[in-house]
């Protein structure tokens, strides 16, 4: 029964954050600044989501071969490497790391 009500309690709130966004007025969502930092919000939650899946491990941090990969990963990307080339490296890269340093 308790999961049933944090399903519904989980909807509504769902459902009522869904019913905010779409109330803002128009001309809020047409200044220039929420424009930049609309567009630039999902790099940064992306970014951000990356650092914490490659440093850490349950509640603690973790230096490990994934930290290798990312690392080739944004040098590649920064030399404008195609995606599938930049996939490819990061994870030979990890692969080749874990190989060479046993429990990495």
């Amino acid at each position: 029964m308790m999961l049933w009500a944090a399903i519904l309690v989980a909807s509504v709130g769902c459902y009522l954050f869904k019913l905010a966004g779409m109330s803002v007025p128009a001309g809020l969502l047409a200044r220039p600044a929420v424009q930049r930092i609309a567009a630039l919000l999902p790099i940064v939650l992306l970014a951000a989501l990356i650092a914490v899946q490659t440093v850490s491990s349950g509640q603690r941090l973790l230096i490990d071969a994934r930290l290798a990969g990312v690392a080739v990963a944004v040098i590649a990307a920064w030399r404008r490497a195609p995606f599938l080339l930049i996939l490819v490296l990061a994870a030979v890269t990890t692969a080749l790391v874990r190989w060479w340093i046993p429990g990495s």
